[in-house]
């Protein structure tokens, strides 16, 4: 989402770096690229000058101008003041019981299409998974939508959670008796998927708000599609006035809006981001970090995040196993593949790649590793433990079943092998304690 602005902004503080020394002239020429460009990103007009005028005040300092690298240390002030704008670090969700009842209670409010329901879904799975509930109850007070009980009824019971919900029922008397369950089953969550409407109206605030002093809820969170734009700000401004809302949930990070809203929000509401969508699916619920954010607008990557997901989402042991076959130069294009699957568990690559260090910008195609996958599901097992035995009518034979050519077949070999080679000489540098396991990326 934030490509177009990181790369713009990339491509004006890389010209400050190369600059031996700065003056006052190129430091303020620099800051109204800056600013021009987040008004371009539709960064509230109002944050987009604070924001410069923030950095400048810093920036021209005898201190930094005087400095060994004065454009590192402006690019350092850009970073922080935009970690900073966007909350200056993680807000966590308080789950403490409230004193009127047992369970934790989560309301999710926002406008019709902004995801609320899925994140719902997503959100219990965050929760649960890493301990900080175990029982919760996903209640669908929106009777309006057509089909919206029946959706987050289906999304229970995919991740195996409880569900109440009830058309009949008004949306304040679903809340009720949703928490007069969650009360006497011993349900530890309540996660309240509210009604929307295709802009703020008063009907709707006041249903939220009698539902709001009804559960007394520890959280109230703006579900908020990302993509909406300058739009986006105001609605969250509406909906903390009347609700007092605790935080927000960006959605649809993952599209191609200009990323100017998220910017934006935080610094209007006072009100922080607590986590973003950035796909479909269920794992696709990301806490957030502000200064891994700026981190990665500015090209800088995400490292922990991404160490965070692998982490989660790969086989631990079957990791050890591969260090150890590498160790023993035992690597095979089986144990390529697996791995291959492992890592695309992870999300698309592009998303991964944009983790990474400098890494934002390059354009990979997760259609190029379905073809890798192709090309090896198309080998026999004999070929895929021993490429060696792969001569030429056999590159001709996988190229037809994986509708690749032969010389994409070779390519893969090629890069394999020189792979091996590499990985084989880092195995014998670990084996005489020269290099540790821990460091290959297996």
């Amino acid at each position: 989402m934030f490509d177009s602005l990181g790369q713009r902004l990339t491509e004006v503080l890389t010209r400050l770096r190369r600059k031996g020394r700065l003056t006052r002239a190129d430091v303020e020429e620099g800051l109204r690229e800056v600013r021009r460009v987040l008004l371009e990103a539709d960064v509230n007009y109002k944050v987009a000058k604070s924001f410069t005028e923030r950095v400048a005040a810093k920036a021209l300092g005898q201190e930094i101008l005087e400095s060994l690298t004065p454009g590192q240390q402006v690019i350092k002030l850009i970073h922080d003041e935009l970690a900073a704008l966007m909350g200056g670090g993680r807000a966590e969700l308080d789950l403490s019981p409230g004193e009127a009842c047992l369970p934790s209670v989560v309301m999710l409010v926002g406008l019709q299409g902004s995801g609320k329901t899925t994140t719902a879904g997503k959100l219990a799975r965050y929760l649960v998974k890493r301990g900080q509930a175990k029982r919760p109850l996903l209640v669908a007070a929106d009777v309006y939508r057509p089909a919206a009980g029946e959706q987050l009824r289906q999304l229970s019971e995919r991740l195996g959670f409880a569900y109440f919900g009830d058309g009949s029922l008004s949306p304040l008397e679903i809340a009720r008796q949703a928490l007069e369950r969650a009360r006497a089953e011993g349900f530890d969550l309540v996660v309240l998927d509210t009604a929307g409407r295709l802009q703020v109206d008063e009907p709707l605030m006041a249903e939220l708000e009698a539902q709001a002093r009804a559960l007394e809820p520890r959280e109230v969170l703006l579900v908020a599609d990302a993509m909406t734009g300058q739009e986006a700000v105001a609605i969250a401004g509406e909906f903390h006035r009347r609700l007092k809302l605790t935080g927000i949930i960006l959605t649809k990070l993952d599209g191609d809006a200009r990323g100017g809203a998220a910017l934006s929000m935080v610094e209007v509401t006072g009100v922080p981001i607590k986590f973003v969508g950035v796909g479909e699916r269920l794992e696709d619920l990301e806490p957030f970090y502000p200064e891994r954010m700026a981190g990665r607008i500015l090209g800088m990557g995400d490292v922990l995040s991404l160490i965070e997901e692998a982490e989660e989402r790969l086989d631990q042991k079957r990791a050890e196993e591969l260090a150890e076959r590498l160790v023993k130069e035992e690597f095979t294009l089986q144990d390529f593949l697996d791995q291959l699957r492992q890592v695309r568990r992870m999300g698309p690559l592009e998303r991964l790649l944009e983790k990474l260090p400098g890494a934002g910008r390059v354009q990979v195609e997760d259609k190029e590793l379905d073809k890798v996958e192709a090309i090896i599901n198309s080998m026999t097992r004999a070929e895929r433990l021993n490429p060696q035995i792969i001569d030429g009518s056999r590159k001709r034979r996988i190229a037809r079943g994986s509708g690749t050519a032969v010389s994409e077949v070779n390519r893969l070999l090629k890069r394999f092998n020189e792979a091996r080679r590499m990985m084989k000489r880092l195995g014998k540098l670990s084996k005489r304690g020269e290099l540790p396991l821990e460091g290959l990326p297996f």
